[in-house]
């Protein structure tokens, strides 16, 4: 039996399992080079950790590897029921506090190495983490998407560390009560997007939807959203890497200053708070922060006689 320890966590409901400990052995390369070899050769893995049976079509994974850079905590590639992803805002979070509670760091700024560059973090007391994400910026502004049905919507299409189609004018309530809606828009749009051959810069695959809401008064925010990702889940969290998206497409408006905080609600009502400082080539630098919570630690057990041992594949 094949045994891989794990330290599950959420960040504003949406859950991390941080593989602390595993037989994967990915080599010294790039984290770019290594994701494509976890892709390549240890999808199987993947589908153990975070597909049913032992996790869900919500459960994103963060495999802990050795840094890229010396000066780097810790290395980490982040995947999901479908696949890799390049960056995770809410994973690193709740890599973080996993970290703390592992004991390997305590309160300052701190690096991680990920496939899409370098992303720091600092602790900030009672369970918040502030981490400052990949430059981000807008590609492309207001781009009208027709849906099967004929109905019309617009969009930016813009980077956060993921490929992101930010939508505000899909006429729907962004609540739990409108949750089936939400999730027929979201995929309408996503089959409307590889319909039309729309992408992200240099013909990126855009991989999640945000559709973007009035916020609910369960919290103090600006706006609220639903982010549906690759995998066809949404996400509880108000999602990092969406929520520094929509930030550059503000700043890009001229809606938000630089320093200026952006409160984002999430589904749920779970808040990410976000800033930006403008870079020297016009991308934003955008810094988010939120919550997370140790809530489970356990060794996941590999049977080769369970004929469910690697997962069942959702792809």
């Amino acid at each position: 039996m094949t045994r891989v320890r794990v330290i599950d966590t959420h960040t504003g409901g949406e859950p991390t399992r941080v593989v602390v400990a595993s037989p994967i052995d990915l080599g010294s390369g790039s984290m770019a080079e290594r994701r494509e070899l976890f892709a390549q050769k240890f999808d199987d893995y993947r589908r153990a950790i975070v597909c049913e049976p032992r996790g869900s079509d919500v459960m994103v994974g963060a495999l802990l590897l050795p840094p890229e850079n010396p000066s780097s905590l810790a290395g980490v590639i982040f995947f999901n029921n479908v696949g890799c992803l390049g960056m995770c805002g809410h994973g690193t979070i709740g890599v973080a506090i996993a970290l703390q509670y592992m004991e390997r760091v305590t309160s300052g700024i701190h690096q991680l190495d990920t496939p899409v560059g370098p992303v720091q973090f600092e602790l900030m007391g009672d369970n918040r983490v502030q981490i400052q994400n990949v430059p981000s910026y807008r590609f492309r502004k207001a781009v009208a998407v027709k849906l099967l049905d004929g109905q019309v919507v617009h969009g930016d299409i813009a980077w956060g560390g993921n490929w992101f189609f930010i939508c505000q004018d899909h006429g729907l309530n962004v609540s739990m009560q409108g949750i089936d809606e939400l999730q027929r828009m979201s995929s309408a749009i996503r089959k409307a997007l590889e319909a039309n051959a729309i992408c992200g810069e240099n013909g990126a695959e855009i991989d999640h939807i945000e559709l973007i809401g009035a916020p609910s008064s369960i919290v103090v925010a600006d706006a609220k959203n639903y982010v549906m990702c690759p995998g066809a889940a949404y996400d509880r969290s108000p999602c990092g890497t969406g929520t520094s998206a929509k930030v550059a497409c503000l700043a890009a408006d001229g809606k938000l200053a630089e320093g200026q905080t952006h409160r984002q609600e999430s589904i749920v009502g779970s808040l990410f708070e976000a800033t930006y400082q403008l870079a020297d080539d016009g991308r934003i630098l955008p810094s988010i922060t939120g919550s997370a919570f140790v809530n489970g630690e356990a060794e996941l057990i590999l049977d080769p006689r369970d004929p469910f041992c690697m997962g069942i594949a959702t792809n």
